[in-house]
């Protein structure tokens, strides 16, 4: 049976990567500092992402726990935990600035190198989840929209690194409709209809859709891809937002 490790796999994304990895037959270990809900995975372990971005020590914790959980064997490995704190960059919290780092880009550099190891023998592959902010972003995102443009360097930096041991993609999604994202938009209605109609798709993206997207990066049909970045984002970085 194949293993697929998931970060952040309480979150709406991640909870729908759980199912429909389980659906597609793959034992999955789910990671998070919340409780995942039943039927999400087969094997829960509490984590602080942030410790495993800051130290060796407490990356290395976590993957021996991955190891024992998966029985030496990982094929896929997802980085999608991920925290957004918003401000400008002349107000923004220092202590957000670092938590952002920590969790979006250090814990993914510290798993993916800890755990390259019982990945390569399977010849393994590690999804990154990006954003569409890595390439165009809007004011109030400057650490968010900093660590995955960091994010999507660190693909191509450690699929060089891995060459044909483990396989690195990035999946970058634009708007999702998860409830913290719907969250932001209660009781405006008008704002969440023009959000929508911003994506030339004119509708946000379901869950299930990213993680179908992730399957199909960790299948065999997706084995000459490296180093790549899957664009997830309904056609909104193609277009420009200037007055008509």
């Amino acid at each position: 049976m194949r293993t697929v490790a998931i970060t952040g796999v309480s979150g709406g994304i991640g909870q729908a990567m759980g199912r429909v990895f389980r659906e597609a037959g793959f034992r999955v270990i789910g990671i998070d500092a919340i409780e995942a809900p039943l039927g999400t995975c087969d094997h829960f372990i509490s984590a602080d992402l942030a410790q495993v971005g800051r130290g060796e020590q407490a990356a290395q914790a976590l993957a021996d726990q991955i190891d024992e959980a998966c029985n030496q064997t990982l094929n896929t490995l997802i980085n999608n935990a991920a925290v957004q704190h918003l401000g400008d960059a002349t107000t923004l919290d220092w202590a957000h600035w670092r938590e952002t780092l920590d969790v979006n880009l250090g814990a993914p550099f510290a798993l993916a190198r800890a755990l390259h190891a019982i990945m390569a023998p399977a010849r393994g592959n590690i999804i990154n989840i990006g954003s569409v902010h890595a390439t165009a972003t809007k004011p109030g995102f400057s650490a968010y929209a900093t660590s995955k443009a960091a994010l999507h360097g660190l693909t191509r930096a450690l699929a060089l690194d891995f060459g044909n041991s483990v396989r690195v993609m990035t999946l970058a999604p634009a708007a999702v409709d998860t409830p913290m994202l719907r969250a932001g938009f209660d009781g405006n209605d008008d704002a969440f209809a023009e959000l929508e109609t911003t994506h030339p798709v004119s509708r946000i993206a379901q869950p299930e859709e990213i993680a179908k997207a992730a399957l199909y990066l960790s299948s065999e049909d997706a084995t000459f891809m490296t180093g790549a970045t899957l664009q997830m984002d309904g056609g909104i970085l193609a277009r420009l937002h200037d007055p008509a």
